[in-house]
Parts: structure tokens; C-alpha cells; sequence
């Protein structure tokens, strides 16, 4: 059980703005405990799905550095503007996943759509680690 808390932690910390490494801590229980890999990958999916929820509102209720971020990002500010909540599809990149979360919250894209997509990038990221840990044990 201290595993699914475990890596619940470690997957929603990851996609906060805060670094953090999930992808490891899952690859490494799916290793050692290949027969609860569903549970595992709804823990990993649920905690980086939430945490990213949690800057996308972030980004739409705290306006602070918002305008550093885009300066520092103009391409993927300009990515959400383009394609919207489509672009979360993303989220699952490493760094620029977690901005494009914050930037649909500060454009106010959607919420239920944002949240869709937020779930199912996060999703195809850790199916294929779990393709990849049971193809090629």
C-alpha cells in the first residue's frame, strides 16, 4: 500500500512545477511487482493527471509570473493560443509539459476539456512505459 502512495506522490509532484522523476519510481515497481501493474498505472496516471490539474488552476487564479514565463516560453505560450486544449495533449513533455498546463490556466481554456486531455497525455505516457517494461523486461 505504501507504494501506491509512494509513487502517487512522486507522479503528482512531478507534474507540478516542481521536478521530480515518477517515470523512474513507476518503471522500478512495475520491475518488482509486474502483477499489479494496473494499479500502479492508475496511481501514476491519477497523481500526474491531478497534479497538473493543480497548476492549471494555479495558472488561472495566481497571475504572478505569468508574463516572466512567457517571456521565457513565447513558443509555448503561442502553442496554447493555437491549438487551445488540444495542446495539452502535451502536458506528458518533461518542463514544458507543466507550462503548457500553467498558460491554458492563465488563458482560461476550457476546464473540462483541459482536464480530458490532461488525462489522456498523461495516460499514453505511462502506457508506453508500461509497454515498454512488458515488452522488454
Amino acid at each position: 500500500m505504501i507504494d501506491y502512495w509512494l509513487l502517487f506522490s512522486s507522479a503528482f509532484i512531478s507534474s507540478t512545477l516542481f521536478p521530480g522523476g515518477s517515470e523512474v519510481l513507476f518503471v522500478y515497481y512495475l520491475k518488482q511487482q509486474l502483477s499489479l501493474k494496473w494499479g500502479f498505472l492508475f496511481v501514476a496516471i491519477m497523481g500526474n493527471s491531478l497534479g497538473s490539474i493543480v497548476t492549471y488552476l494555479l495558472g488561472s487564479y495566481i497571475h504572478f509570473g505569468q508574463e516572466k514565463a512567457a517571456k521565457k516560453y513565447p513558443k509555448v505560450l503561442l502553442l496554447c493560443k493555437k491549438w487551445g486544449n488540444v495542446a495539452l495533449l502535451l502536458s506528458w513533455l518533461p518542463v514544458i509539459g507543466d507550462v503548457i498546463c500553467l498558460f491554458a490556466g492563465w488563458l482560461k481554456l476550457p476546464k473540462t476539456a483541459a482536464f480530458i486531455n490532461i488525462i489522456i497525455g498523461k495516460s499514453i505516457r505511462y502506457l508506453f512505459l508500461l509497454g515498454i517494461v512488458v515488452l522488454w523486461p
